[in-house]
C-alpha cells in the first residue's frame, strides 16, 4: 500500500514545452560558458542556483556569488517570458490519474527544484490547488525554498511526508523525468519511478537507481508496486 505519492513538476507532471531547458542553458551560456548536452541533463531537476553554479564552473566560467545571482535573475526572466508566450499545460492524463490516486486515499504532492516564486505562478497556471477535499488535487508542494537543499538530496521527499503526515519511506513512491528525480528518490530511501515525458530515455533513465520506469504518470495507477 502506497500512502503518498510525490511528483516532479516541469516535464513529469506538468508539459512546460521544454522551457525549464531552454531557459537553463540560454542564462548559463550567457555568462560566457558552453553548456554540455550531457551537463545539462545532468542538472535538469536540481535546484536552480546549484544547476546554474555547477554549469557555470563545467562550462569554463568562474561561478561566483554576484554573477551566479544575475545569471538565475536571467533564468527567471526568461522562464517568465516563455511561460507567457507559451502557457504550460497538465500532461495528458495526469490531472485524472492524480485524482484517482486521491480517491484511493493516497496523498498527492508535488516537489520541484525551483523557489516559490517560480513553482506558485506554474502550479496557478495549470489550475492545482492545494488542501483537503474533492475540489483540491493535491496535498502539498515543496519549493526548494522551504529545505536546506534541493536533489538529489532526500529533503523535498522528506519534508513532503511530513507535510503529510506520511512516516514509513517503504510506503512513498516518488517518480520524475530527470537523473536527479531518481537519485534523491534513491537517497531517500522511497520507490523511486522514471517517467519519459521529459527529455531522457528509458536507457538513461534505466542506468540510475529506480523501481520502476514507466511511459507517464497517468500510468501510475495501474502500476504493481515492487521494489529491485
Amino acid at each position: 500500500m502506497i500512502d503518498l505519492v510525490a511528483l516532479d513538476m516541469a516535464g513529469t507532471t506538468i508539459d512546460d514545452h521544454g522551457s525549464v531547458y531552454v531557459a537553463l542553458q540560454n542564462s548559463v551560456e550567457e555568462t560566457g560558458a558552453s553548456v554540455a548536452e550531457a551537463d545539462l541533463q545532468k542538472w535538469m531537476g536540481a535546484d536552480k542556483v546549484t544547476a546554474i553554479t555547477a554549469l557555470m564552473e563545467l562550462g569554463g566560467q568562474e561561478p561566483d556569488a554576484g554573477r551566479v545571482a544575475a545569471a538565475f535573475e536571467r533564468f527567471r526572466e526568461i522562464l517568465a517570458a516563455s511561460y507567457r508566450d507559451h502557457p504550460p499545460v497538465a500532461l495528458p492524463g495526469v490531472t485524472d490519474a492524480l485524482r484517482e490516486l486521491r480517491g484511493r486515499g493516497i496523498r498527492i504532492a508535488l516537489t520541484t527544484g525551483f523557489s516559490d516564486d517560480v513553482a506558485l505562478p506554474l502550479l496557478a497556471s495549470v489550475g492545482w490547488t492545494i488542501g483537503p477535499g474533492d475540489e483540491h488535487l493535491l496535498d502539498a508542494v515543496v519549493t526548494t525554498s522551504q529545505v536546506r537543499a534541493g536533489r538529489p538530496a532526500p529533503y523535498l521527499i522528506h519534508h513532503a511526508m511530513e507535510l503529510t503526515g506520511a512516516t514509513d519511506v517503504r510506503r512513498v513512491l516518488a517518480a520524475g523525468d530527470t537523473v536527479v528525480d531518481l537519485l534523491a528518490a534513491h537517497n531517500a530511501g522511497v520507490i523511486g519511478v522514471g517517467v519519459l515525458t521529459g527529455a531522457l530515455t528509458r536507457a538513461q533513465l534505466a542506468e540510475h537507481p529506480h523501481d520502476h520506469i514507466l511511459q507517464s504518470v497517468a500510468a501510475l495507477p495501474g502500476l504493481t508496486v515492487t521494489r529491485d
